[in-house]
């Protein structure tokens, strides 16, 4: 009887200090990142380079796994069902938040099954058009499109994708009807854009930069509430003559619901370090987006208050679900 006790004892005592083992430990093996969007595209880039980063300072490779589709939701419902170990965990966009409103049926809801990490950035959307396209400003593109209704088509990275979204919401607030063409992700939208297969695109402004810079594309107009500093020169579609129009996408970590605090507390406080290293840091504010560097905590109300926000606004603006 003492034995057993004692073995009780034993164990209560071990308990605490077992359970915070895969923590200290954590990772002992790769971790995979899921992106849900193809590679190339803005959330790519901010996958890869926090990667690379954090194999470094955590001894084991984060692999980037590429799993686009359905806007974004097949990567996130892959994540939402695996295992909460802390070895899958996903770099998610605003779509978590859209997509309640754009969905009649999701496999996974993103409040109750993922755990967040921390919020990234925040990224403006930019309205680009074909150099071919003969507006150089957001009021005269409404007024060609104004003369040929239906006749000029925006490129999206897919239906339900914030891409698709601020480009209903221009749609909707300039009063004109464009044709809307939904691709597999946002590098494919973007090249077809350059290419002529439509007249204009929107995308994120981290990933379209090199094109606009070059001349491929012409930027009328960022999606923010303020000018980027990585593009000074593009003024805000309110000040381009939409007032009130605003929309600016965010990137996040997440890790299924259920993995272990102390492990979700590891995974910040690393993946802020590298956010605010100066190498990183540089990098991304130089390429438009505005780090954000968030507590699991705060992230997680943002998430709720994010997809009120925007439940609302989908319904309000007659997007249709899917």
């Amino acid at each position: 009887m003492t034995f057993r006790f004692a073995l009780v004892g034993l164990a209560l005592f071990c308990g605490p200090a077992a359970m915070a083992q895969p923590a200290t430990s954590y990772p002992e093996r790769p971790v995979r990142m899921i992106v849900p969007w193809p590679a190339g595209g803005g959330t790519d880039i901010f996958a890869r380079a926090i990667s690379e980063k954090l194999q470094q300072s955590l001894g084991q490779p984060f692999v980037v796994e590429n799993r686009p589709g359905v806007a974004g939701n097949l990567g996130a419902a892959s994540v939402a069902h695996a295992t909460p170990d802390g070895y899958t965990i996903i770099l998610a966009t605003i779509t978590l938040a859209t997509s309640p409103a754009l969905y009649k049926t999701l496999d996974y809801n993103a409040i109750k099954d993922l755990s967040p990490v921390t919020l990234i950035a925040g990224v403006p959307q930019v309205l680009a058009v074909n150099p071919a396209v003969p507006a150089k400003s957001v009021k005269e593109l409404i007024a060609l499109a104004k003369q040929s209704p239906g006749k000029l088509s925006y490129s999206s990275a897919g239906v339900g994708s914030p891409f698709h979204i601020a480009g209903e919401l221009f749609k909707q607030s300039a009063g004109v009807d464009i044709l809307h063409v939904p691709y597999k992700g946002g590098a494919p939208a973007v090249t077809d854009a350059i290419g002529g297969q439509v007249q204009m695109t929107f995308a994120n402004l981290v990933a379209v930069l090199p094109q606009v810079k070059s001349g491929q594309l012409r930027a009328l107009a960022v999606t923010s509430a303020k000018r980027s500093q990585a593009a000074p020169d593009v003024p805000t579609m309110a000040e381009a003559g939409l007032p009130g129009y605003e929309f600016t996408s965010w990137f996040g970590v997440l890790a299924p619901a259920g993995t272990p605090p102390a492990i979700v507390k590891k995974l910040n406080v690393e993946i802020v370090k590298v956010l605010k290293s100066p190498e990183i840091s540089a990098r991304l504010s130089k390429e438009g987006a505005d780090l954000i560097a968030s507590s699991p905590e705060e992230f997680a109300a943002y998430l709720k208050s994010e997809t009120a926000k925007w439940s609302k606004l989908i319904k309000a603006a007659g997007i249709p679900q899917n």
